[in-house]
């Protein structure tokens, strides 16, 4: 959520951004309903005052005359008080969520395009395989290794499923490890078991809602205000940012570091026709996630996205995975990130004759957010003068299965159907070098 004094203040700035972001946001309705609004709340505190008035003369009045002329103004101004505060409170549910959907303004760096394909390839890393034979994907090297079932997967939950079997899983387990002992081990994140089914108030808290609301299972009834009781998070962004709402933290404890690995859920809605085949999109899968809860400043927060951002590299560079790093521009960076990096891995099958850049489908994605997650959740902190201020949030995803399975087998396959286990893995998988038919 913006700040409402910035939105009076500034009202251009927040036209031409969601503008930039490809965004419609009626943004004088929104002012004009937030003008009736704060005359609602001054006629209702002008009414108060006026009736505690009237009352502190009845009670100290002697005169019953006077008295009863005091006791005649009080019940027409109590009467004003009641209809204010319930105008001013009507008027502000209509308001809400209304400014749920203005999105967070990006910064001035992030390039300006309508839609992915405006986004910006900031830099590579690691040259793409040459192999020396005809390479196969990673649905018939997993299938033909016993290390994925396709058909059972859907038979048992429809489209997009599958099973991971025997060394499949021990591999998916494997990255899983790398990825939290790097993320604790090595970086400091307090590792977590977080929920999977939240409150809508948690989703709409992270701004996964009311934008993205598509793309979310719904698993609870509806209680009495007509709210979805519980939905399957897609990121364990979700429940670790979500943590500490409705908190006010201290600057002496900040930054907080969290990461978790998190079964994560989306329903890939829009997304008919593509991809139908193979692990890139699923409707289920498991994601090392990364969050950090910083002090409100733009400096720090753009240092900890770039470190945020290394650590991810890092495992994809110890997995030897050539990657591209996407600057998002603002059709894509969606309503809650003021800029966004993707992590584009090579993966052989997606390439097409022609042309290499085919060949890098997305792994990662790295966001910073400021206030707009905190200003929803009401998370904040006491800085060193006293003064209560809201928190900046980033995540970033360390890595996501079975997702990561595609550059992997499929980079370190072999001539014989093998696949060659990367050596920073081994030691979770007993020494294993190798997986064979």
């Amino acid at each position: 959520m913006i700040d409402i004094k910035d939105l009076r203040e500034n009202p251009d700035k927040y036209r031409n951004d969601a503008k930039l972001k490809n965004m419609t946001v009626d943004i004088d309705a929104i002012l004009e309903l937030d003008a009736q609004r704060l005359k609602a709340q001054q006629e209702f505190e002008r009414a108060r005052s006026e009736q505690n008035q009237a009352s502190a003369i009845i009670g100290k009045e002697k005169d019953p005359a006077k008295k009863q002329e005091a006791i005649a103004r009080v019940a027409p101004l109590r009467d004003a008080v009641k209809q204010w505060d319930e105008k001013a409170k009507t008027l502000e549910a209509q308001l809400t969520p209304m400014l749920w959907t203005i999105p967070q303004p990006p910064d001035a760096e992030v390039p300006v395009g309508s839609d992915a394909s405006g986004n910006v390839v900031a830099y590579k890393w690691g040259e793409p395989r040459k192999f020396e034979f005809a390479p196969k994907s990673h649905i018939e090297l997993g299938e033909k290794l016993g290390l994925l079932d396709f058909e059972r997967g859907v038979r048992l939950a429809g489209s997009r499923s599958y099973f991971l079997k025997g060394l499949g899983a021990e591999l998916h387990n494997a990255v899983m490890r790398l990825a939290l002992d790097m993320m604790t081990r090595e970086h400091g994140f307090s590792a977590m078991i977080v929920p999977v089914m939240v409150r809508e108030s948690a989703m709409r808290g992270t701004g996964f809602f009311p934008a993205g609301r598509e793309q979310a299972y719904r698993v609870g009834e509806v209680n009495e205000e007509g709210e979805d009781l519980r939905f399957l998070t897609g990121t364990a962004e979700v429940s670790l940012t979500a943590f500490h709402m409705d908190e006010v933290l201290n600057e002496a404890d900040l930054p907080k570091k969290y990461t978790a690995v998190s079964t994560c859920f989306r329903r890939e809605a829009g997304a008919a026709g593509k991809d139908t085949a193979g692990l890139y999109r699923v409707h289920q899968f498991d994601k090392c996630e990364q969050v950090v809860i910083c002090k409100n400043d733009v400096e720090e927060s753009k240092r900890l996205h770039k470190e945020m951002l290394g650590y991810s590299e890092s495992l994809l560079q110890r997995l030897n995975l050539p990657y591209s790093v996407i600057a998002c521009c603002t059709g894509d960076i969606g309503v809650k990130n003021a800029a966004m990096f993707d992590v584009e891995t090579w993966m052989p099958s997606r390439e097409q004759k022609g042309n290499p850049e085919s060949g890098y489908g997305e792994t990662h994605s790295a966001s910073r957010l400021y206030e707009f997650q905190s200003r929803r959740l009401n998370l904040r902190y006491k800085d060193k003068e006293g003064k209560i201020r809201f928190c900046h949030t980033l995540n970033n995803t360390v890595v996501a299965s079975p997702r990561i399975f595609i550059p992997m087998i499929e980079k370190y396959q072999n001539a014989d159907g093998s696949v060659t286990v990367p050596e920073v893995l081994r030691q979770y998988l007993g020494g294993r070098e190798r997986i064979e038919s």
